[in-house]
């Protein structure tokens, strides 16, 4: 079985548990994430079932948009309201105030990763520090905020849409707008409503694969790999060329516009993501057949 499997998490669910969940319910021991949720969390998380864990990798980097819940008046040591809450404070602040700050969010930033999150320091994450009582010092990180649109406001609660990069914490998002506005904040609900080119709407419940998966449908469900490049065009290769491709040689593609495309033979089995060079040779970047 091999494919992607578009999941919509379910609140207090680790990321972890759903790959857990989905090895038992499909059989398949090589399934992998593409991108961490936190457990309060929900909403698109991709998968990637059988030889498609090799594009894990690529589905990592991809942008992401989100529908965050933010109040404001606290403080906590989580940066969200599952946390120890550390200060609280009144709040009196204004719709005008609060998309000015919003809006000097926007454009590349660098972040601090927050204390509670899986970020690797010295061979240890970072929550682990954390549960110890210790506060790590975290390089900081280059983010960008394509989009922070405020969707609505009831002068504490805050609904934000928020469209970044890879790496980005919506938490500490939150966390910093609370702290530019004087009077603190956590973030109190996330949603990811997409994830590179996979969107909420193909999401599918545990519920629904787990019936699927009672019927022995559950292989139906699977988007093909290539599905996470549609961006790039397309290369078909004839017999000869597909054998060179195989055996992971470079093929001559001489008056092919140079860049990445997803790769084909002549009965339409997608082979790899590969990448015309400037010298007209075609490379491989990453395999996806099946080897036999």
């Amino acid at each position: 079985m091999t494919g992607i499997l578009i999941i919509n998490k379910p609140q207090n669910w680790t990321s972890h548990d759903v790959v857990a969940k989905m090895r038992r319910l499909l059989g398949e021991k090589r399934i992998g994430h593409g991108g961490t949720l936190d457990p309060m969390a929900t909403g698109v998380l991709p998968l990637f079932v059988g030889r498609a864990t090799r594009a894990v990798e690529f589905a990592e980097n991809v942008e992401k948009e989100y529908i965050a819940g933010l109040r404001l008046g606290l403080v906590t040591d989580t940066q969200d309201t599952t946390g120890s809450v550390l200060e609280t404070y009144d709040v009196n602040v204004s719709e005008e105030t609060l998309i000015r700050v919003l809006k000097g969010f926007k454009g590349e930033r660098l972040q601090v990763p927050p204390m509670y999150s899986a970020v690797k320091i010295g061979g240890k994450k970072l929550y682990e520090y954390a549960r110890e009582g210790k506060s790590i010092k975290r390089p900081a990180r280059k983010i960008l905020i394509k989009e922070l649109e405020l969707l609505s406001f009831d002068g504490t609660e805050v609904s934000l849409r928020i469209v970044c990069s890879k790496g980005t914490y919506v938490r500490t998002i939150c966390h910093d707008i609370g702290r530019l506005l004087g009077c603190g904040g956590g973030m109190s609900g996330l949603i990811r409503m997409r994830s590179g080119v996979f969107d909420i709407n193909r999401a599918l419940t545990i519920e629904e694969v787990e019936q699927a998966a009672k019927n022995g449908e559950a292989a139906s469900l699977l988007l093909p790999v290539d599905t996470l490049f549609l961006e790039f065009g397309s290369l078909k290769l004839d017999k000869k060329e597909e054998k060179r491709c195989r055996n992971g040689a470079r093929i001559n593609k001489a008056g092919v516009v140079q860049g990445r495309y997803r790769v084909y033979s002549e009965d339409g089995e997608f082979l790899m993501l590969g990448e015309v060079r400037p010298d007209g040779q075609l490379v491989t970047i990453k395999n996806f057949f099946e080897i036999k």
